[in-house]
């Protein structure tokens, strides 16, 4: 009897993580199958898109035409940078929130956790005031430095950084090291699991965003993959083809990042979940 309720459980439950997989897999696919076809038109079936024939004539075209290498230069140099510096200050901050005693701490870390509850469009008008008063409108700075330090990386590190045990720090106290000779040979370390999952929530946050790279650029040269891509949306109608292939190559990088790091993804969230 147990043996039959635990094959109808793991029929159920591979079924279960079979639909689920059809279903995330499924738009990829579509997006593919749109980006190689002859231009699709946006009520095109599955049956139409491969009786037509398949062509690379869209990845071609997209790649040596309307500046893409820039605007992926761009969005890889804004992505990269925003992830290492928040792989380094949010360090810097939840050491701060762990090991050391202040005054207001845990006002102040309440506060931070409160700002991870607001909704990016809150900040949108001051942010953008603020860019304008330091004249960092059009520039990569206006990209890179309102997102060096998150909330959400100084809690994962705080926590990650609190259940790590103090008797190497003491000990290198003891040997005179100062505090950031800590941070960057002990804690840095000791936190990687938790950094590259920094790095790559970070990354692919940076790399998919449009609402405050459209409004802090207004010129070709500064623009990003996610706002490109929309110039291939006219008023009357969307040039599926280019698009799709623009949004598949703009995927490669998250997917080839996730591959590499996968283990290492599991690592770090599974990390501490379970104590000895």
């Amino acid at each position: 009897m147990s043996s039959k309720t635990f094959s109808l459980g793991s029929l159920a439950r591979t079924l279960a993580l079979s639909i689920g997989a059809v279903v995330m897999v499924f738009p990829l696919l579509w997006m593919l199958l749109l980006s190689i076809s002859d231009n699709p038109a946006s009520t095109t079936t599955i049956s139409e898109l491969t009786s037509k024939g398949f062509s690379l004539a869209n990845y071609s075209e997209i790649i040596t035409s309307d500046h893409y290498g820039l605007y992926f230069f761009n969005s890889l140099l804004v992505a990269i940078l925003v992830a290492v510096g928040n792989c380094i200050f949010c360090t810097y901050v939840a050491y701060a929130f762990a090991r050391l005693d202040f005054r207001f701490k845990n006002i102040i870390f309440t506060s931070v956790l409160l700002v991870m509850m607001l909704p990016a469009y809150v900040v949108m008008i001051p942010l953008f005031r603020e860019i304008v008063v330091f004249g960092w409108i059009n520039t990569y700075f206006a990209l890179v430095m309102p997102f060096m330090v998150t909330p959400l990386g100084v809690f994962l590190l705080r926590q990650y950084i609190s259940e790590l045990p103090k008797e190497l720090e003491e000990a290198a106290l003891l040997d005179g090291a100062s505090l950031m000779r800590i941070i960057h040979k002990i804690i840095f370390p000791l936190a990687k699991p938790a950094l590259i999952v920094l790095f790559l929530y970070q990354f692919l946050n940076t790399w998919n965003a449009f609402l405050f790279p459209f409004l802090f650029t207004n010129t070709s040269s500064l623009r990003t993959l996610p706002v490109a891509l929309t110039f291939f949306q006219g008023k009357q109608s969307v040039d599926l083809g280019h698009l799709m292939a623009g949004a598949g190559l703009s995927a490669l990088p998250v997917l080839i990042l996730f591959a590499v790091f996968q283990r290492k993804i599991i690592a770090g969230l599974t990390a501490g979940a379970v104590k000895g």
